[in-house]
Parts: C-alpha cells; sequence; structure tokens
C-alpha cells in the first residue's frame, strides 16, 4: 500500500499482527507511524505499550518476550524495529511463524528493502506492507495543496503550491517544514497565496541551492560561488548543502544517461517525470554541462561526500566550492 493512500484513507483499517514499512522517505515514515500508533493504541500512553529496538543489535527472544508482555491499560503491546534488514535476515523463520500463530502484541519493521518473492513477503497481506517513496514530482502541488488545508487550515493555489515547489525542492519534510512558516506568516488571511510565497520561501536556503543551479545552468561560476558563500554565512552545515545538490545532479546524470541511448532530451525528462516548470532549467543544465561533464556527475557527487565526512584534508567550504567551480565554468 502507497503512504500516502493508507495516510489520507477514512476507513479505519482491520489491526495487522505485522506491518513493514520500506522506503526512503522519512516524513512519510514519520507520519505511517504516528497514525499506526493512534490506530494500534488508540488512546492509551505510549509510554506504557510501545517499544523500539535497533535492528542490528536486538535477539528474537527479546521481541518475543515483548510481544507476549500483557500491556498496561491500552489494548496491545506495539514493538517497532527500526533499521530491520539484519534482523528480517537473521529471523525470517521466526517472523514467518509469527504470522502464522500471531502474538498478543504487533510488530512493526521498518526496511530498506523488502523483495516481493520470498516466503516471508508473500505471507503479509499488501495492506500491511506500507511503502514510504517519495510520490511522482507532478504530483507535489497537489500534495501540498492538501496538506496545507488538512494540517495548516489554509488554502493553497495549484500556482502557490508549484511555485512552492519550484522554490523548496521535492523533500516532503521541507516542504511542510515551509508549509507551517507560511501558515504562521499568513495569519489571519485564509489563503496562502503566490506572494507569500515568495516572500518567506524565496528566502529559503532551499531556495538558494536551486538559484545557484540556475546560475550553473548559465555557466556563472561568480554568481554561483556568492549564493554559495550566502548560505555559508546563515550557518548551513556544507553536508546539509550536498544533500540539498544531490537530488538534483542524480537527476542530471540519469538524463545524460537516456541521452546516451538515444533518447532525446525531452523524452530523457518525460521518463524521470521532470515537472513543467522545473524543464527549462533542467534543460539549460544538460546544455551547459555537455556529455563528458555529465557521466562524471556521480564520481564527483561521491568524491566531495567522502570528502565532507573526513576523507580529504581540504576545508569543507574549499570542497563545496571546488564542486560548484567544476560544473559552473564554460566548457
Amino acid at each position: 500500500m502507497d503512504a500516502l493512500n493508507f495516510l489520507s484513507a477514512k476507513r479505519k483499517p482491520a489491526v495487522q499482527p505485522l506491518y513493514v514499512l520500506h522506503g526512503e522517505e522519512n516524513f512519510l515514515r514519520l507520519q505511517v507511524r504516528a497514525k499506526l500508533e493512534k490506530l494500534l493504541l488508540e488512546d492509551a500512553d505510549p509510554d506504557f505499550a510501545w517499544a523500539s529496538y535497533p535492528g542490528e543489535e536486538v535477539q528474537w527472544s527479546v521481541i518475543r518476550n515483548e510481544l507476549d508482555t500483557r500491556p498496561f491499560l491500552a489494548p496491545r503491546r506495539v514493538v517497532i524495529i527500526e533499521q530491520a534488514d539484519p534482523f528480517v535476515s537473521e529471523y525470517r523463520p521466526q517472523l514467518e511463524k509469527l504470522i502464522d500463530a500471531p502474538s498478543a502484541g504487533t510488530l512493526i519493521l521498518e526496511v530498506k528493502s523488502w523483495p516481493k518473492n520470498t516466503k516471508l513477503a508473500k505471507k503479509v497481506p499488501d495492506e500491511a506492507v506500507i511503502v514510504c517513496s517519495p510520490p511522482q514530482p507532478a504530483s507535489l502541488p497537489g500534495w501540498c495543496m492538501q496538506r496545507a488545508e488538512s494540517e495548516y487550515q489554509k488554502k493553497l493555489s495549484r500556482s502557490a503550491a508549484t511555485l512552492l515547489v519550484e522554490l523548496a525542492g521535492t523533500s516532503l519534510g521541507l516542504l511542510d517544514q515551509e508549509l507551517a512558516k507560511l501558515a504562521s506568516f499568513a495569519g489571519t488571511a485564509s489563503t496562502i497565496t503566490e506572494q507569500d510565497v515568495e516572500q518567506v520561501t524565496g528566502r529559503s536556503s532551499a531556495a538558494e541551492t536551486f538559484k545557484i543551479f540556475d546560475a550553473i545552468g548559465q555557466g556563472r561560476p561568480t554568481a554561483a560561488l556568492a549564493i554559495l558563500h550566502g548560505l555559508f554565512e546563515q550557518g548551513e552545515e556544507p553536508l546539509r548543502i550536498l544533500g540539498a545538490f544531490s537530488w538534483q545532479l542524480r537527476r542530471l546524470a540519469q538524463a545524460g544517461r537516456l541521452a546516451t541511448q538515444g533518447q532525446s532530451i525531452t523524452q530523457a525528462l518525460d521518463a524521470l517525470n521532470v515537472p513543467p516548470f522545473a524543464r527549462k532549467g533542467v534543460e539549460q543544465q544538460l546544455k551547459h554541462l555537455g556529455l563528458r561533464r555529465i557521466e562524471k556527475l556521480y564520481d564527483w557527487l561521491l568524491e566531495t561526500d567522502l570528502g565532507l565526512k573526513g576523507g580529504n584534508p581540504l576545508p569543507e567550504r574549499t570542497q563545496l566550492e571546488r564542486l560548484v567551480v567544476r560544473l559552473a565554468r564554460p566548457r
């Protein structure tokens, strides 16, 4: 089941003995966990009925005892295993038996991967496997509109939502942070306008990274470095900035790979679901970089990531500056 469908469902689902959460979108996973807590514990205090363990350390005997423990003032005991891939690999037979003969409690597994062809996966019903993957970029404005109304009681027009995604990027967590700021900025007004988005989000650090890529696409390294230095002055951490860079660099690398396979830029952007409002900038960046540099993007990204994590003696700012110059300088 897709996480967005699970979160928006009005009908109360049947409780399952085991749930699996997988996918890389942390914001969605946290939202799903919150809804599961409400579903499984109802109004009970989670301090008395909810336990969490790291998957690389916990033993099956501990989990089994937790699940069999009689809950205190709660309908059931809930145990969640974070980063549970090694746990699943080691205790697959026990998990299969748990599904065949459920305990009184409920187990939640957070995993990076969940192959559907395993015996365990086939035993878990579809409604208990919740996929927390990022939605398609084209659907993000609609998600922002729905989130603004349901969570912040504000109307957000389609044009304002589109501008928000363009400025803040595709991370649901960042988009939600911006919606919270916009709702506060709007005050008693019932609607968040494009002007509000431009005034509030247009100044955010996430938006600044998009401006850096605009300067890169225009072959203006001095302008790109000036924006980067502004982020440093605001106290942004280099690794956080690189994280904002990485999504766009990977998209450019993927588009370049498709181009080398004979697809046109338009076909490549279609395949990557690049939304209409972002296409002009991406096309400009691809043309500026050229295939030779596009082929090096993954290597440069990995090199900078490892360097910022201690693999390079150069100052962190210098490493990011070097990456930006590599990307922005004219061919």
